[in-house]
């Protein structure tokens, strides 16, 4: 019998989720979920991940742990399929980072790419909270307590997964196979890799306004789609616009379907046609936009009607991720188990050992 195929992925519970984590992560994992291809598949709300640079403002990750666990059973993430849990009641995961804190170095961890790009992000140059600094051990925890052998995650946390691969060869090197190579997943879709704010911006962020959430409304979605950053020299409907750079044609290139263009907008055979017409001048933004608003509405509102009917039963989705915290917990601490035997620490369990003591103490 083969290795199991296990898949480990997740979010930060910073806010409701957007397209962007919809065309990045959560469509393919309804995919993979389903595709039968995989043994287990474990979903992480990432909050004590979350805590690291929220650490004055727990409410906002409290409540945010129950919209994304909304938004994840809306897109058709099926606990029947898939564990759900919260970082933080999996107790174990916290042991086997500091077991893993031993094996990386602090210029390791200061060459990060991502590392490095999120604190300045987050302007914590001048001083980087310690948690903040290590959650790449953190993160090779989460993933390894699982087993996880596919990581679907963006190109941007490639260096994460490098980490990850660091520190199992050389958990493994010292103390004997225990751990699993995990193997990075990325988007198929080139365009999902990083889908701009709607204002052109390279990152979607609550904090910029620029985002569209899963669960706006058809209004707010509408109305995000017509403030959309485009071409800003094309003035005229007759000059000649850019696609490169145009966040409505970099949405169309992540949501449209040959089928679109036969409900929506008929005078088009597909998306490189409207490209070539909106390159050579003659077509407005305008009706751009309508027909993007029309392929999100249609993407978007299946997803809005399931969480309305979700948000009315909420105990019954606290239930769900306290079963599924239960599950997760009993494999990491499998995990754990075979870990602090490799490492030599499981004393109580260790028979030889004791046999061992016994001998040598009795010979005195």
């Amino acid at each position: 019998m083969g290795k199991e195929k296990i898949i480990l992925t997740g979010d930060r519970p910073t806010g409701r989720l957007h397209i962007g984590h919809y065309v990045g992560s959560l469509k393919r994992r309804v995919e993979l979920q389903n595709s039968g291809e995989y043994d287990k598949v474990f979903i992480m709300i990432a909050d004590a991940q979350a805590l690291t640079d929220n650490v004055d403002n727990p409410e906002k990750v409290r409540q945010n742990v129950i919209e994304v666990a909304l938004d994840y059973l809306a897109c058709g993430i099926d606990p029947a399929k898939s564990t759900i849990f919260i970082q933080s009641q999996i107790a174990e995961l916290c042991e086997l980072t500091f077991y893993y804190m031993n094996l990386v170095t602090v210029s390791r961890l200061q060459r990060n790419p991502t590392v490095k790009t999120e604190i300045q992000m987050r302007n914590f140059e001048t001083s980087i909270p310690v948690g903040f600094f290590t959650y790449p051990i953190s993160q090779a925890s989460d993933i390894t307590a699982f087993k996880a052998t596919t990581v679907p995650v963006g190109e941007d946390q490639k260096p994460m997964l490098e980490q990850t691969n660091e520190i199992v060869r050389r958990f493994n090197h010292i103390y004997g196979e225990v751990l699993v190579e995990p193997e990075i997943l990325l988007p198929d879709n080139a365009a999902c890799l990083r889908l701009p704010g709607t204002d052109g911006k390279a990152k979607m962020s609550k904090s910029l306004g620029n985002c569209i959430y899963l669960s706006d409304t058809a209004e707010e979605v509408q109305k995000k789609v017509k403030s959309m950053y485009t071409d800003p020299d094309h003035l005229r409907v007759e000059d000649p616009g850019k696609i490169e750079g145009n966040t409505v044609f970099t949405y169309l290139d992540a949501f449209s379907r040959p089928e679109h263009f036969e409900r929506y907008l008929p005078d088009y055979a597909n998306l490189d046609e409207l490209k070539a017409h909106y390159q050579r001048g003659g077509l407005g933004d305008m009706k751009v936009k309508k027909f993007l608003g029309a392929i999100m509405e249609e993407e978007l509102a299946p997803i809005r009607a399931r969480r309305l009917e979700f948000e009315k039963d909420i105990p019954a989705i606290y239930e769900m991720l306290k079963k599924g915290c239960e599950e997760a917990r009993a494999t990491a601490a499998n995990t754990l188990a075979e870990v602090r035997k490799a490492m030599k620490i499981d004393y109580f369990d260790d028979t030889e050992l004791i046999a061992e003591q016994v001998k040598r103490f009795s010979g005195k």
